[in-house]
């Protein structure tokens, strides 16, 4: 069901997105209107890599500071020093 999307944009803004679309063939209604599918696209990725098994590589790094007393302060510090 399509509903109606009532937006203040400035005029600069929508000339581009014209002129972008007319290139692309697409009405600006169309860009805006695959924006935001492309939205929830990005998401289902990141909930499918949660259930991802990981790497070989991964797997043998997991617990390697576990025995270590670092803390964010100590990255803090450390990325202070690195970047004077």
């Amino acid at each position: 069901m399509a509903t109606k999307l009532t937006l203040r944009i400035d005029a600069e803004l929508i000339a581009q997105a014209k002129s972008y679309g007319r290139t692309q063939g697409k009405s600006v209604y169309r860009l805006v209107a695959d924006y935001f599918a492309g939205l929830a696209e990005q998401e289902a990725p990141r909930e499918a890599a949660r259930d991802t098994p990981a790497t070989p590589l991964v797997d043998s790094l997991r617990g390697v500071l576990k025995e270590t007393r670092l803390g964010r302060e100590d990255y803090l510090r450390h990325l202070e020093q690195r970047h004077r």
